[in-house]
């Protein structure tokens, strides 16, 4: 693993046009520096994906359970945070792929230390607090990947309830937020800088397709330090979204701005959007439609428009193996009005941003990043985002990663954000570490 006290790198470099529909893409860091030139009518790196790649049969129950346990034991999404003896310890009360049952299991776990954290806050604060973290983390995945069932819907309601008691013992006020839109509203986390003197800029946090709010704002508690405050809202279709995924659902996000804008503790100069795969999405879209009052978005894995054509649908995303399980049936869960795969497979093809007609169109300052081995979101994505418009982007590309360009024991999660997201957001919103 990188030496976590070399001080971060500038990841990445700019993408340059070269004609005949190639583009240059650096990137450099401290420790390497590597130039590689590809032609976006091929596929980019001719290294072949991993073995898990392609169409495939979900797993089995059997086998997710040796999955998410081998997951929870590296570090590796979607069990980032959990004890793997807590894990095994749930697997023990499943033995179907019933959701309840799976969410009863998870649930039955995080009740022991929820239930002790509420008889520790007085006594032991510090216990009670890691107990809250542990119990948020197993309701979490109980309703993971979506809450499709009345015992998922539940684990997801304690799992809200249970950060929001870990976020008491955060050391700046957590404040929850309700935003006004159409005849409903949008809630949020808001969070600024202790004892910050004036605006203060602010970075907009959207989750992706089975992450939440939530795991944004524990992400984003680094970020207070550079002296940027941060709004994490729930992506459309997911957690407490109003709204479900459409080609206008970028409007409900356009509203989130306005609320930033209206916060006097918000410098409204100074605004920029993060998001992580379908949040991704929503980060780049907004860079063009909002371009004007963002100052930068940085985006993971972003889906531009192959993953949204059919060919990708049928042969990558069913059954996919680098997805835990049923990440069809967790974006179908998303999309207005689809309930079906061929409902699902005439509807993605309008969320292209091709197909939107704003791929080229003037944008915010960018940060792209993404690994090429990714099996969620195809890379030709990533490089047609980069190949396009006049202005130069910031792209930090994993030759060896997957999703959100994260690499097991060499590039987790937190490392990206820690030395990749944060310092460029740092930098594209002038801010000053305290």
């Amino acid at each position: 693993m990188p030496d976590q006290n070399r001080p971060a790198f500038w990841p990445v470099a700019r993408a340059e046009r070269m004609g005949r529909g190639m583009i240059r893409v650096h990137l450099c860091s401290a420790a390497f520096l590597v130039e590689i030139v590809t032609s976006m009518l091929c596929p980019a790196f001719a290294q072949s994906a991993p073995a898990e790649s392609g169409p495939h049969r979900e797993r089995t129950i059997g086998e997710i359970r040796v999955e998410a346990i081998r997951r929870a034991e590296v570090g590796q999404y979607p069990l980032i945070g959990l004890d793997p003896a807590d894990v095994k310890e749930a697997f023990e009360n499943i033995h179907t792929s019933d959701k309840d049952e799976w969410a009863a299991a998870f649930m039955h776990v995080g009740d022991r230390y929820f239930n002790e954290a509420k008889a520790l806050e007085k006594a032991d604060p510090q216990k009670a607090n890691a107990d809250y973290v542990r119990a948020w983390h197993l309701y979490s995945f109980g309703k993971w990947p979506f809450p499709g069932s009345p015992g998922k819907q539940r684990s997801y309601e304690k799992s809200v309830e249970a950060f929001l008691d870990h976020a008491k013992f955060y050391d700046s006020l957590l404040e929850v937020v309700h935003i006004p839109f159409q005849d409903k509203e949008i809630a949020g986390y808001l969070r600024l800088p202790k004892n910050a003197r004036g605006p203060v800029p602010l970075v907009i946090a959207v989750n992706g397709l089975d992450s939440r709010k939530e795991d944004l704002t524990e992400s984003f508690a680094a970020i207070l330090s550079f002296g940027i405050g941060y709004l994490a809202v729930d992506g459309p279709g997911t957690g407490q979204s109003p709204i479900k995924v459409s080609p206008t659902a970028d409007h409900m996000l356009s509203r989130v701005i306005d609320y930033a804008q209206s916060r006097p503790e918000v410098d409204k100069s100074r605004i920029a959007m993060h998001g992580v795969s379908w949040g991704a999405y929503w980060a780049t879209k907004m860079a063009i439609v909002e371009h004007a009052r963002l100052r930068g978005c940085s985006a993971q894995s972003p889906p531009i428009d192959k993953f949204f054509q059919k060919d990708f649908l049928m042969n990558s995303l069913l059954g996919n193996r680098e997805y835990l399980f049923d990440q069809v049936p967790a974006l179908m869960n998303v999309l207005e009005g689809v309930h079906t795969l061929a409902e699902m497979a005439d509807f993605l093809p309008k969320m292209s941003l091709v197909q939107e007609g704003l791929l080229g169109k003037p944008m915010a300052p960018m940060l792209v990043i993404a690994g090429v081995l990714d099996t969620q979101v195809p890379i030709d994505d990533e490089y047609l985002l980069l190949s396009k418009g006049d202005v130069p982007k910031d792209a930090w590309i994993n030759p060896r990663g997957g999703h959100l360009g994260r690499q097991v024991g060499v590039w987790p999660d937190p490392l990206i954000f820690k030395r990749v997201i944060i310092p460029w957001l740092g930098k594209t919103l002038e801010a000053a570490a305290n």
